[in-house]
C-alpha cells in the first residue's frame, strides 16, 4: 500500500490550490492537508481550513490572518501571517509535499525554503525559476529536493523525456516545443488591442484561470516566462526551446528527438491531470479529468507566433538571452503593469510597453543569493511604475 503523503500547499484560494484540492479530495487514503497558505482572502482560506483541517494556515496578509485567526478559533489550525507565514507552511515538517502555486514573486522565499529543506516540491509558480534560476536551482540539489513541474507544458515535457530523467540530453532530445493557444486576441485586428477590456483580456477560449495568468496568456508573456523557466527546469539552450501556436489546447507540448520522433502530451485542458500527475509520480491516479475523445476532436492546428502580435515572447527570449537579472526584472515589470491594467490604470498595449522600458533601464546582474533577487526585483518595480506614471506605492502591483 502506498504510504500517505503529506501537503503543504502555497496558494490554495487560487485556481491552482482548487484544482489541487479537488483531486487529493478524491484520494483521502494517499493525501492529507498539512497546511495552507494564501494571500488576503481570508473567507475562502476559512471555509478550506474547516473542510480539510490543517496542522497550519498562513496568509501573507497581516490584516487578513487577524481575521482568520478569529474565523479559525477553537479548531486546532494555528494561524500565521507575512513572509515568515509561508516560509513556516513551506517548511513544515510533517509534510513531504509542497505544491508551490503563488503568483507571482511573491511565492520565492518560500519556494526557496521548501528546496533547502528537501522538500518535494510541485511548482506552479514559474517567478521562482524566472527570478532566481540559478539561485533556485542550486537550493534544489544542496537541499537534495524533488521538483516535478505542474505548468501543463513543462508537465507535458518531463513526460515526453526518457522515463525518470529530468534534464534534456543533447545526444537525444533535439528540441522541446512549448504550445501557446494564442490567448483570446490570436485574430483579432492589431489596431484594436489598444482598447481591450481586463474583461476581454481574461476570458481565455480554453482554460479557466485566475486574472493575473489571464492577461499573461492574452499577451504570450506567460509562454515567454515559460521559455525562462523550461531553460532552468530542463538545462535546455535557448535554441533548443521553441513555441507554437495551437488554439486547440489538446497537445500540452512536444518533444523531437535527434533520429526524427517528436513525442507529444495530450489531454483535455484542466489542470487538473498535470497536479495528478506530479502528486502521484511515478504512479498515475486518477484525476476526474474527462477522457480525450479522439474521434469527436476538432482538428488540431498549429502555427508560429506573430512576434509583432506578441512582443512580450519576443521580451522574454531578449530576457534569457540577457541573463542574470534580466528575466527577474522582466517578470516583475510585467506583474505591476498587469495589476494596473486589471485596475483600469492602464492600458492593455501598455504591458508591453512597461516591460520593454524597464528592461532597457536595468544593469543586469547575477543573483547570488534572495537579498539580491528581492533587491533587483524592488528596482525593476520602481522603473516600471516610473513609466506607466504610478505612484511607487503601486509597485507590489494590484493582479492578485
Amino acid at each position: 500500500m502506498t504510504a500517505q503523503r503529506t501537503l503543504a500547499l502555497l496558494g490554495a484560494t487560487g485556481s491552482i490550490g482548487a484544482s489541487t484540492l479537488d483531486v487529493v479530495a478524491r484520494h483521502p487514503e494517499r493525501y492529507r492537508v498539512g497546511a495552507l497558505a494564501a494571500r488576503r482572502n481570508w473567507q475562502a482560506m476559512a471555509t478550506l481550513c474547516r473542510r480539510f483541517r490543517p496542522q497550519l494556515a498562513a496568509m501573507h496578509d497581516a490584516v487578513a490572518a487577524r481575521e482568520l485567526a478569529r474565523a479559525l478559533a477553537g479548531t486546532g489550525t494555528e494561524v500565521v501571517a507575512g513572509d515568515e507565514g509561508l516560509v513556516a507552511v513551506a517548511t513544515l515538517t510533517a509534510a513531504d509535499t509542497v505544491l508551490a502555486a503563488i503568483v507571482g514573486g511573491a511565492g520565492l522565499a518560500s519556494t526557496l525554503a521548501a528546496a533547502h529543506a528537501g522538500k518535494r516540491i510541485l511548482l506552479a509558480n514559474k517567478e521562482a525559476l524566472v527570478m532566481g534560476g540559478e539561485l533556485f536551482m542550486d537550493a534544489v540539489r544542496a537541499g537534495g529536493a524533488t521538483l516535478l513541474p505542474i505548468d501543463s507544458e513543462h508537465n507535458a515535457i518531463f513526460q515526453c523525456l526518457p522515463p525518470h530523467t529530468a534534464a534534456l540530453d543533447a545526444r537525444a532530445v533535439q528540441r522541446i516545443i512549448l504550445t501557446a493557444s494564442g490567448g483570446p486576441f490570436r485574430e483579432r485586428a492589431h489596431a484594436s488591442l489598444a482598447h481591450v477590456t481586463p474583461d476581454e483580456a481574461c476570458a481565455h477560449p480554453n482554460w479557466s484561470m485566475g486574472r493575473k495568468i489571464s492577461v499573461d496568456s492574452a499577451t504570450m508573456m506567460n509562454k515567454g516566462l515559460e521559455v525562462i523557466e523550461a531553460h532552468w527546469l530542463f538545462g535546455a539552450p535557448r535554441a533548443a526551446i521553441d513555441v507554437v501556436i495551437h488554439p486547440q489546447s489538446v497537445v500540452h507540448s512536444l518533444v523531437e528527438y535527434v533520429d526524427g520522433s517528436v513525442l507529444a502530451q495530450m489531454s483535455n485542458p484542466d489542470m487538473r491531470t498535470p497536479i495528478a500527475h506530479a502528486l502521484a509520480y511515478p504512479e498515475r491516479i486518477e484525476s476526474g479529468v474527462s477522457p480525450l475523445a479522439l474521434a469527436s476532436l476538432a482538428p488540431l492546428t498549429f502555427a508560429a507566433p506573430d512576434l509583432a502580435r506578441f512582443p512580450c515572447l519576443a521580451l522574454a527570449y531578449a530576457a534569457l538571452d540577457a541573463g542574470g537579472s534580466a528575466a527577474l526584472a522582466l517578470s516583475a515589470a510585467n506583474e505591476v503593469a498587469v495589476g494596473a491594467f486589471l485596475a483600469g490604470r492602464a492600458g492593455y498595449l501598455d504591458i508591453a510597453r512597461a516591460c520593454d522600458a524597464t528592461l532597457g533601464r536595468t544593469t543586469v546582474t547575477r543573483v547570488r543569493s534572495l537579498d539580491d533577487a528581492l533587491a533587483a526585483d524592488a528596482a525593476a518595480r520602481r522603473d516600471a511604475c516610473a513609466v506607466l506614471g504610478l505612484p511607487p506605492t503601486q509597485m507590489e502591483g494590484m493582479a492578485a
